[in-house]
């Protein structure tokens, strides 16, 4: 809206501009008969107020001397006042963006840092917006960070291996962090950081191989992602398995069509807690399926039968649509 007006400001100042010097050269023509260069350059020069130290002759001359500078005056002024409130309006513009990002920063919890905006960490992004989680972007980089603010994401243009850009983040709010940085330094170090700060927040880091790996999960790391690795895995079971992987990556992307995944701890408050999966009806409440359970030890049942009883500390596995998924949530919530 603010475009809009300012160009019509634009077009306005353009057609004062070019009628002054339309009347003040048809003027000075007819008033003292000079050539239409020699009248157009003088109405120029009397416009911008360059030219009188020239005393045209004649009070006809004179006097449309004097509507010119004055027009000249009134043009200057209100381009000045155009200019200035285009200046003025950008820059109050941005520092009301900036503080009312830093402000909804400060009011997140429960929510994802995502270090690095590189391929992966754009690619993080945008499965978090799909699936609705709450997030901020670091990185360092101009152009990532303008790639981030054209998507509509918050962001703390810094550098995540300093802890005070992990705190303006809200890392002590955090579910939890990706590590996505291209550099394995970087995010060993980021991930160094995080953990001290926060000893139990979630963390996912990349790596480039396996020793990266082996040196993310020492410094602290809960999960590591070898992209690689990970491409060519999925690139074997798309031929070796093509309806598998296709069902796979179908139920655990936030984009894909209907069916989703999601996983659900069971909390100590839970009254689904000590009652087995035919107790609760989980199929019949919900919809959605329990294709596994992850114990509070951390071992896993796969396909777990109607008598498996839910204790306090499991994660469900259970596959759905996004309204049977969130049922499904719903009856697994604290006092649920």
């Amino acid at each position: 809206m603010d475009a809009v007006r300012r160009l019509r400001q634009v077009e306005k100042l353009m057609l004062a501009v070019a009628a002054t010097l339309a009347v003040g050269t048809v003027g000075f023509r007819l008033i003292l008969h000079e050539s239409w260069f020699q009248a157009f350059y003088r109405a120029v020069i009397t416009a911008t107020l360059t030219g009188m130290d020239s005393i045209p002759k004649g009070d006809g001359a004179r006097a449309l001397s004097i509507v010119m500078v004055i027009a000249g005056l009134t043009i200057i002024a209100y381009s000045g006042a155009v200019i200035v409130e285009a200046i003025a309006g950008g820059i109050l513009t941005g520092v009301v963006a900036e503080r009312r990002r830093e402000r909804t920063i400060q009011n997140l919890s429960d929510h994802y840092i995502i270090c690095g905006y590189g391929r992966v960490g754009q690619r993080v992004a945008d499965e978090f917006r799909a699936s609705g989680a709450r997030f901020v972007v670091i990185d360092v980089n101009d152009g990532a960070i303008e790639i981030a603010r054209e998507a509509g994401y918050l962001f703390i243009q810094g550098n995540a291996t300093e802890d005070e850009d992990l705190a303006q983040a809200g890392l002590a709010r955090a579910k939890g962090i990706v590590v996505a940085s291209d550099s394995d330094a970087d995010n060993l170090y980021i991930v160094l950081s995080a953990r001290a700060l926060r000893p139990d927040v979630q963390i996912v880091a990349r790596g480039s191989d396996e020793d990266a790996a082996k040196k993310l999960k020492l410094a602290g790391a809960d999960r590591v992602v070898l992209p690689y690795t990970s491409a060519g895995r999925t690139m074997a079971n798309l031929v070796l398995r093509p309806q598998v992987t296709e069902f796979l990556d179908t139920v655990t992307t936030s984009m894909g069509p209907d069916l989703h995944m999601a996983e659900i701890e069971v909390h100590r408050t839970c009254t689904q807690a000590g009652k087995t999966i035919r107790d609760i009806r989980v199929r019949k409440e919900t919809g959605a399926i329990i294709v596994a359970l992850r114990r509070h030890d951390g071992t896993f049942e796969t396909t777990p039968e109607p008598d498996e009883t839910i204790e306090p500390g499991d994660v469900i596995v259970g596959v759905g649509t996004n309204e049977e998924l969130q049922k499904l949530e719903d009856l697994f919530s604290v006092g649920g």
